[in-house]
């Protein structure tokens, strides 16, 4: 079983931030801090930047950068940061991480390389190489983008490489990925979090994971949720989870899920514009008719309007 006598870094409710876009598809920087700024008032328990919720398959080296530093700066050490990590080489995924680490962030969370596919037995020595940057490691096993498939007992593997403290399962069924990696850890301290928009959270929670990283445009309602669950209020956790179910699933639309979580952020006057950057698609008239009508029955609260429950 799990062994959890050292508390986990990264736990909890940590979203991933999309990145904002001014009109012209420009970096928007203010929007970036506002919506940094509403993770943390919503009580989260960290924060990501650069996974694929923030489409950094399509941000530049300097934006990337720009992002990571931002995000360490606005969060001022009150919650872990966590920088994703996409690359398609060891030397680059190592080059990413150091960025990420020079930059304050607490840990990079790290697809495999994907373009040129690795064997079992060349993950251990990639996942070494990157935490030998000297931050921590999240393995982000995610076979339906990569193409790599992780056992839970090559996880297992992974998680005995110094440095390599979490793993966030997105393979699909994640609640038995997510208890079957759980029953292998031995190592103290190494934790499972659930991802793929928190759509199973509960599942995954009763399955072992300390956490979930979802989207990021309803952490004030997430939060209650896992709150609930860790103070074995269940029913109640129940109750508000479901309620947020449609949306969570609206969110996982394959090419416009970025443009259903900005539109929602920009409903909610987080983000000024719902830009996204090629090949993401904006949401045509059907897809924000099916989204209209999820959030006039969520009747989300503006973000400027006071928020309560969510500590």
């Amino acid at each position: 079983m799990l062994n959890t006598e050292s508390p986990p870094t990264v736990e909890g409710l940590v979203p991933i931030l999309a990145t904002p876009f001014g009109p012209d598809g420009s970096l928007d920087l203010p929007g970036l801090r506002r919506l940094t700024e509403f993770q943390l008032a919503s009580g989260v328990h960290g924060v990501a930047v650069l996974g694929m919720a923030s489409e950094a398959f399509a941000l530049t080296a300097d934006e990337r950068r720009l992002v990571t530093r931002e995000a360490v700066r606005v969060v001022a050490n009150a919650v872990p940061v966590v920088v994703g990590v996409a690359a398609t080489s060891t030397v680059t995924a190592v080059e990413q991480a150091a960025e990420a680490a020079a930059a304050g962030a607490t840990a990079v969370m790290v697809l495999p390389p994907y373009m040129v596919l690795p064997s079992p037995a060349q993950l251990p020595a990639f996942y070494a190489e990157v935490a030998a940057v000297g931050i921590e490691v999240m393995v982000q096993d995610a076979p339906g983008v990569t193409g790599v498939a992780m056992s839970p007992l090559q996880i297992a593997e992974l998680a005995t490489v110094p440095g390599v403290t979490s793993v966030k399962v997105e393979a699909p069924p994640t609640a038995p990925k997510v208890a079957a990696v759980v029953d292998r850890i031995s190592q103290p301290g190494f934790v499972v979090l659930g991802g793929q928009n928190a759509q199973f959270l509960l599942d995954e929670l009763a399955a072992g994971a300390v956490g979930t990283m979802p989207a990021c445009e309803i952490p004030d309602l997430l939060a209650p949720v896992v709150n609930d669950w860790r103070a074995g209020r269940y029913d109640d956790a129940r109750a508000r989870f479901d309620l947020l179910l449609p949306l969570l699933v609206y969110g996982l639309q394959s090419g416009i899920a970025w443009a259903v979580h900005k539109e929602v952020l920009v409903s909610r006057g987080l983000i000024d514009h719902a830009t996204v950057r090629v090949p993401a698609r904006a949401l045509d008239a059907r897809a924000k008719a099916g989204l209209t009508a999820i959030l006039d029955r969520l009747d989300l609260p503006a973000a400027s309007a006071p928020l309560t429950g969510i500590h």
